[in-house]
């Protein structure tokens, strides 16, 4: 089996609404280590949830992404979905300029109509470049506006090493990306938008194209084959360019555990899907999650000089931690850390403290107490008021 220790990334340490993990190890060990099983030039595999980075291989190596692009032009979608800014039903005009799109293609023409859904199944199953900057188009009014939207989101997303030059993943110099970096949109759009499998889970689907010549029906055919021959398989995209070489970013569910693991660079189709497996099925074999699903109720933490006596208080978020050492996660331990009062005036939102976890003596992280509500600063007024109601007491 593989044993899974990461390669320390070179570039600036990522840094995202929630911190990720890595399973220290040695650098020079790892990497001759993955070699031996992964034929890939370039590798990565990560925890979900938590964004644990599991094992990698020359991951900050900049490289083609290919399709495996329309990651974040998909993720652009279903932000834009969520935001109220375009709704599933509504209807997408194909221009001249996205129906000339050349590569995979489900050969939109030139005023044809879809449904923003149809477009998504159109890209995460068929991989459509032409349905991709439709998309585009409808979303920002040109491609080059999304792009750059694209790049300004990858940015967010700690992606340091990525520039993308177009929505779909033609080949040009500058457009480029890691291993690393595409497990970070990868997760970006597994945790927070789990629709998407809802779409890269179909194996076949029929849409029908409805054109000045008439109506007809187009098949779409998955391009990730793990979706039949991996039986954890949840997604999510493949890609392949003369110049990329064969990529997946292959996400997998097993249990409580799920794991995207990225493969660039591939030799041929068969051999990285092979990578995916092997990589996939030693994360499975190796992991165990802690989730803090039974918190500890929160006090009301008392305000000095405010308006109100006390403050109510609520966790940042959610708590989870990956072990790979076979540790056993029941002897998880919790360590509430509090201010005795507060100085009123207290901010809504304040972080006051913090749930400290640790596991055989060693703290494995760390979760914040933020004040649920604002307390002003107490005036003149406020005490008279404070004085009446006791003095009718």
């Amino acid at each position: 089996m593989l044993a899974l220790h990461p390669v320390m990334a070179e570039a600036e340490e990522i840094q995202q609404t929630e911190e990720t993990q890595e399973i220290p190890g040695d650098q020079t060990a790892s990497e001759n280590q993955v070699a031996a099983e992964v034929a890939a030039p370039h590798a990565l595999l990560m925890e979900v949830s938590t964004g644990t980075v599991l094992m990698g291989k020359a991951a900050d190596e900049k490289i083609h992404p290919a399709s495996v692009t329309k990651i974040m032009t998909m993720l652009l979608i279903l932000e834009a979905i969520e935001d109220g800014k375009i709704a599933l039903s509504d209807t997408v005009t194909v221009s001249e300029h996205a129906a000339s799109m050349g590569g995979s293609q489900v050969y939109l023409e030139p005023f044809e109509q879809q449904t923003v859904e149809t477009m998504i199944k159109c890209i995460a199953v068929a991989s459509a470049n032409d349905a991709c900057v439709a998309m585009a188009e409808h979303i920002c009014g040109s491609e080059g506006d999304f792009v750059k939207q694209m790049n300004a989101r990858a940015a967010e997303l700690g992606m340091t090493n990525t520039h993308f030059v177009n929505c779909c993943g033609l080949d040009d110099d500058n457009h480029l990306t890691t291993a690393r970096d595409v497990a970070l949109m990868s997760r970006e759009l597994l945790k927070n938008h789990p629709q998407i499998h809802e779409y890269c889970t179909i194996w076949m689907e029929n849409i029908i194209h409805t054109t000045a010549k008439g109506s007809f029906e187009f098949g779409l055919t998955n391009t990730n084959k793990l979706i039949k021959q991996y039986e954890y398989a949840t997604g999510l995209k493949t890609g392949y360019t003369s110049v990329a070489g064969f990529c997946v970013s292959a996400s997998a569910k097993k249990d409580d555990i799920e794991l995207v693991a990225v493969i660039m660079g591939g030799a041929d189709s068969k051999s990285r899907f092979q990578d995916a497996i092997t990589l996939l099925n030693s994360g499975f074999a190796c992991c165990s999650l802690y989730r803090d699903e039974n918190r500890v109720a929160l006090p009301a933490l008392p305000v000095a000089g405010g308006v109100k006596d006390s403050v109510s208080l609520e966790y940042a978020g959610e708590f989870s931690y990956v072990s790979t050492d076979g540790s056993n996660l029941s002897d998880v331990k919790r360590g509430l850390e509090l201010p005795e009062t507060l100085e009123a005036p207290v901010q809504k939102g304040a972080v006051v403290g913090r749930v400290v976890y640790s596991l055989n003596e060693k703290e494995i992280g760390v979760s914040e107490i933020l004040t649920s509500e604002a307390v002003e600063r107490a005036g003149y007024g406020d005490y008279l008021q404070k004085a009446f109601h006791m003095f009718l007491l």
